[in-house]
């Protein structure tokens, strides 16, 4: 069948927003994103773990191969990333089996993308947007060929090529620098029309590829010696710097015998190809060890998160109880006081145990109100205004310049949010502030996203929805000299201020105006 009568080749289009990608971990080259927001975008559905990355743009050519008996061609173009390379490849389905036998020109060292790339790795993305590594491709420096045979247990999908710290990569990173394209009268097969997409993981620099402490030291390559021992290197220093030693030490220290045979061969020049061996193994290994790390830490994380509510909730649910009793003692006390008056006059008891009513639902209020305003300062700064409890989040909890909840910040809200489960009726409003510092747009919606997302995982927590609200006043209403580093540091902050009937507080705006901006539902 030819490409005039089945012209059911299909763009591969990614989506250029957030997409989900299941049980997937990030590639090694991709600048880590700050732990809060790591946290936040991990869900699980039934016990699966879904993770959501930013994809970037990009269409590419898929064909299916279904039923096709005999190879076909196609051909292979350089992006703009390297507009000089081209090849071609051979495609034949074999035994259930596909089979591609391909071979390109024009793949110079791939450290020209960033001292972090080391390698090129050939990937099968599928319809559904799963990544297949399919294998390494060496540079060679030069226009000669290389030329590779892979096999695909798959039927239907596209192929590009990217740069990679090393060939045991299971996610690619976006450093894409050739990919097939269609070969007019030559590119054959049944092909059905698909919906594909797929995700690339943003490049990052080797200098923030570390973990959370940690920065890592580009590779100073001897081309004297194999490219896989620098691989191997890489890969390592690469687990290293993500926490390996803690949480996969055993994995860890295999990948590092691996490497030091690897490095002893190479010294003495002794056996190039079983080098090349233990380098191979140590990379894998590494990433191994990599992988490992990341699920513990996001464990470990969660495990936190969940004891700190739990603890929360707990207090809580004790200090409710103790206000319901005082409340009930109260209450009896008036009613007590209120018979012994009867006899004197039934209208002046009437009276009197009103105003005793209302002063004892007053004292309740205040009594409720003081020990809510312990229990929130114990976890954040709070303090008791005509508006309410306001609680100060500082803008040290939230990452530089940006709306996302450091882990600090989570395991506070967490505690708070279990303090309120007590308080049902309790309303709050969540509001957002900045200093002086940008133009006014930059900050009041710098300012709206603090708020949201501050109220997004208070919802999150089972915070009532209808009971939160949130809203960004850019740099209005200061609470400090915006001409003092300090001062803006007090300006730059979220809070949360607390109302309701349980208090004897009212909800309100700042300075009895309307807020600009309202998320709750």
């Amino acid at each position: 069948m030819n490409m005039k009568n089945c012209k059911g080749c299909v763009l591969i289009t990614l989506l250029a927003a957030c997409s989900t990608v299941y049980a997937q971990e990030p590639n090694p080259t991709a600048a880590p994103k700050p732990a809060a927001e790591q946290d936040q975008q991990v869900e699980m559905r039934d016990g699966v773990a879904l993770y959501k990355v930013r994809v970037i743009g990009r269409d590419i050519p898929a064909i299916n191969y279904f039923h096709r008996k005999g190879p076909t061609k196609i051909g292979f173009q350089g992006t703009a990333l390297l507009p000089g390379a081209k090849g071609q490849a051979k495609v034949e389905g074999k035994g259930g089996r596909t089979v591609i036998e391909a071979s390109f020109e024009g793949l110079s060292p791939a450290n020209g993308f960033g001292v972090e790339y080391l390698t090129y790795v050939i990937w099968a993305i599928t319809p559904e947007g799963r990544p297949v590594n399919l294998g390494e491709i060496l540079p060679t420096g030069s226009k000669d060929k290389n030329e590779i045979t892979v096999t695909a247990n798959l039927q239907s999908f596209g192929l590009i090529i990217t740069a990679e710290p090393y060939y045991a990569v299971t996610m690619p990173s976006d450093v894409v620098v050739m990919q097939n394209f269609v070969i007019d009268n030559k590119t054959e097969g049944v092909i059905e029309q698909v919906n594909a997409h797929y995700s690339l993981l943003p490049r990052g620099a080797y200098a923030e590829t570390a973990g959370r402490h940690s920065v890592l030291h580009p590779i100073t390559r001897d081309e004297r010696s194999p490219l896989e021992l620098y691989e191997a290197m890489n890969a390592v220093q690469i687990a290293e710097a993500a926490g390996a030693n803690k949480y996969a030490a055993d994995t860890l220290t295999t990948a590092k015998t691996a490497l030091k045979n690897a490095q002893d061969l190479d010294l003495h020049k002794d056996n190039r190809r079983q080098s090349i061996t233990f380098a191979r193994e140590a990379v894998q290994s590494a990433e191994d060890a990599r992988i490992i790390t990341i699920r513990k830490i996001k464990a470990e994380d969660e495990a936190a998160q969940q004891k700190a509510r739990v603890d929360a909730e707990q207090a809580a649910q004790q200090s409710q109880l103790d206000a319901e009793k005082s409340k009930l003692a109260a209450e009896r006390e008036a009613a007590q006081r209120a018979q012994a008056e009867a006899a004197t006059a039934e209208a002046e008891a009437r009276a009197r145990k009103a105003r005793e009513a209302q002063k004892d639902a007053e004292q309740s209020a205040e009594q409720v109100r003081e020990r809510l305003k312990q229990q929130l300062n114990a976890v954040l700064q709070t303090t008791e205004t005509a508006r309410g409890l306001i609680v100060n989040m500082s803008d040290v909890l939230f990452d530089f310049n940006k709306y996302t909840l450091k882990p600090e910040a989570r395991e506070k809200l967490a505690k708070v949010s279990g303090i309120l489960l007590a308080y049902p009726s309790l309303k709050l409003q969540v509001e957002g502030y900045t200093d002086n510092i940008g133009t006014d747009e930059y900050n009041q919606k710098l300012s709206e996203e603090r708020a949201g997302s501050v109220r997004e995982y208070l919802v999150s927590q089972s915070v009532a929805d209808n009971n939160i609200s949130a809203a960004g006043y850019g740099k209005s209403d200061p609470v400090a000299d915006n001409s003092t580093n300090a001062g803006r540091a007090q300006n730059r902050r979220v809070q949360l201020v607390v109302s309701g009937s349980a208090i004897g507080v009212q909800s309100s705006a700042p300075g009895g105006g309307q807020a600009r901006v309202e998320q709750s539902q």
